[in-house]
C-alpha cells in the first residue's frame, strides 16, 4: 500500500527535479504540504510521510486521533487533488485514495471497516470499483461475522473479478 503512494512521489520528483533522489526531500515535502491542493494526493501523502510531527513524533498525519498536528495535517491531506487513471470507472481513483488513507490511519475506525477498505485495495488498483448495492451486501456480511477470506472472495467475486 506504501508503494502507491511511492511512486506517486517518485515520478513527481522525476517530473520536477529531473531525479527520483534531491539532495533535500524534507524541504520540498514541506513545500508540498504547505500547498497540498496544488498536488496529487500520492504526492501529498508521500510529503507527509517525510515530515515528523512534532507532538506525537511520529509521520505528520498519521499519528494518533487526537494529536492536533496529525489530525488538522490529515484533514488538509484531502484538499489534494485526484487524477483519475485511465481506463478505470469513475470514483475508482477517489475510492482508492480514502482506502489507502483509512488504511495507513486506522485511529478511530472499526475494525470492521479498516478490513473492508484493506481487503479492497487490491481490487481498487485493478481498475474495479463496487457498486453501492455490491459494497453494502460486503459490509452486511462483515457486520454478520464473515471471515477475512470470505469477504475476500465475496468481493473479487463479486464486484467484476
Amino acid at each position: 500500500m506504501d508503494e502507491i503512494v511511492e511512486e506517486g512521489w517518485r515520478a513527481f520528483l522525476e517530473r520536477e527535479f529531473g531525479t527520483s533522489t534531491p539532495p533535500d526531500e524534507h524541504l520540498i515535502a514541506e513545500m508540498v504540504t504547505d500547498e497540498p491542493d496544488k498536488h496529487p494526493w500520492r504526492v501529498v501523502d508521500a510529503a507527509y510521510d517525510r515530515l515528523t510531527c512534532a507532538e506525537c513524533d511520529g509521520r505528520l498525519s498519521s499519528g494518533p486521533a487526537g494529536c492536533a498536528a496529525c489530525d488538522l495535517a490529515n484533514g488538509f491531506r484531502y484538499s489534494a487533488i485526484e487524477i483519475d487513471r485511465s481506463a478505470v470507472p469513475p470514483g475508482n481513483e477517489h475510492a482508492l485514495r480514502v482506502n489507502v488513507a483509512v488504511t495507513r490511519r486506522p485511529y478511530g475506525i472499526s475494525d470492521s471497516e479498516v478490513l473492508l477498505r484493506r481487503l479492497s485495495l487490491p481490487i481498487l488498483l485493478e481498475g474495479r470499483l463496487a457498486t453501492r448495492e455490491q459494497a453494502q451486501a460486503t459490509k452486511a456480511m462483515a457486520g454478520k461475522g464473515a471471515t477475512e477470506a470470505q469477504l475476500a472472495a465475496f468481493m473479487y467475486q463479486e464486484w467484476g473479478g
